[in-house]
């Protein structure tokens, strides 16, 4: 039986820019960082403890920068959170919004991926 995602891909044209964006930015950690062809390295990030893994690869074919991300990422607090990421330089497409469902914002990375910042609720 499946049991957890093991990881989400992100295309970028640049794994260092990508790489400091999501460490340094978003406190993302580092898993590992390794040759993985001629041109690009295998760069795996985790969040906390979580076991899902968001691999940073160059683009060569499949999807390219800037497509949108089919899934959110969870916080405890939506507002906090934006104010937080905004003031480390994230940019978001708009301030947080309240729906029925829940809280969201849409934030970018630097080659243009979006992603969607949600409540856990």
């Amino acid at each position: 039986m499946i049991v957890h995602v093991k990881f989400v891909s992100i295309p970028t044209m640049d794994q260092d820019r990508s790489l400091a964006f999501y460490t340094e930015k978003l406190g993302f950690k580092l898993v590992t960082d390794q040759p993985f062809n001629d041109t690009q390295r295998w760069i795996e990030l985790r969040i906390g403890n979580a076991e899902t893994r968001f691999v940073l690869f160059g683009i060569d074919n499949g999807a390219s920068p800037g497509s949108p991300f089919n899934g959110a990422l969870a916080c405890d607090n939506v507002q906090k959170t934006y104010e937080e990421l905004k003031a480390r330089g994230v940019e978001f497409e708009s301030p947080p919004q309240e729906q029925p469902w829940g809280t969201f914002a849409i934030m970018r990375d630097p080659d243009g991926n979006q992603f969607v910042l949600s409540s856990r609720a």
